[in-house]
């Protein structure tokens, strides 16, 4: 079969983070629009499952290692050009108060939700260029615009991480790559607050409890792919998204919502 041509030859994403969750939901909302998608993950299990369902091209790795990187950037550009990369690897890790921080798990976020992001980002910035029209998506957090009390570790990363967005932002002017800043906030998840609480799911669950309709991954890959799908002189510099229930990352409604003023009849 001849290649195709540039009329028609797919847009191209690398996706980090991509064997669960709004990584995972990423890759599938995009090749459901005909992106030729790599995605990108540590459990080759579970990446190897979303590949069967979806297409997308796998590679197993670690954004905490030069070397699965590289390899990353070998086996997308191999591929054709890339147009988008998606930054959702991260985690949240603990609850504890800065008196009694784990310096460990604060080590472990900052290497992959902050180091992590910038090693990919640094490593795709000649393809994304070379493509002519990059994007670069960078997954923070309501985290990283507010503060809440037990969040100190994971609310100190997100603030690096808009950091570096807002700082590639100025250093990319007058180049053809978007810097794409997508702040979620409450999103339930099989995963994250599970690994948050170190695999107590009552722990878990009491995060999400009463809150009527937290946010989905699909929810979030779905302001993605209409951040990276704008035609292309449009960008998409930040973007909060949050359940209604949810007035700022510390004020969580946890009861049915229910208009003032209105019969309720």
């Amino acid at each position: 079969m001849p290649a195709p041509t540039p009329s028609t030859a797919p847009l191209r994403a690398v996706v980090t983070g991509a064997s669960s969750g709004i990584g995972e939901a990423c890759v599938r909302l995009l090749r459901a629009r005909g992106w030729d998608v790599v995605a990108f993950a540590r459990r080759a299990d579970r990446l190897a499952e979303v590949a069967e369902r979806t297409g997308a091209h796998p590679v197993v790795g670690d954004v905490t290692s030069d070397d699965d990187v590289a390899r990353l950037v070998a086996e997308a550009g191999a591929r054709g050009p890339v147009h988008a990369l998606l930054n959702v690897a991260g985690f949240g890790l603990g609850v504890d108060h800065v008196d009694e921080a784990k310096i460990d798990e604060w080590r472990a976020m900052y290497e992959t939700n902050v180091l992590g992001t910038v090693r990919v980002t640094k490593a795709f910035l000649p393809l994304l260029r070379a493509s002519r029209r990059g994007d670069i998506v960078l997954m923070t957090s309501t985290a990283g615009h507010d503060t809440y009390v037990g969040g100190s570790g994971y609310v100190a990363s997100k603030h690096a991480l808009l950091g570096v967005a807002k700082t590639l932002r100025l250093e990319l002017v007058g180049e053809p790559i978007r810097v794409i800043e997508i702040a979620p906030g409450l999103v339930h998840t099989p995963e994250f607050s599970l690994n948050r609480y170190h695999g107590d799911q009552a722990g878990a669950d009491a995060v999400y409890a009463g809150v009527v309709d937290p946010l989905t991954a699909d929810d979030v890959a779905d302001v993605v792919t209409f951040a990276v799908t704008r035609p292309h002189h449009v960008n998409i510099d930040s973007l909060v998204l949050r359940p209604v229930a949810q007035a700022s990352t510390y004020s969580l409604w946890r009861a049915p919502l229910v208009p003032k003023g209105v019969d309720p009849a």
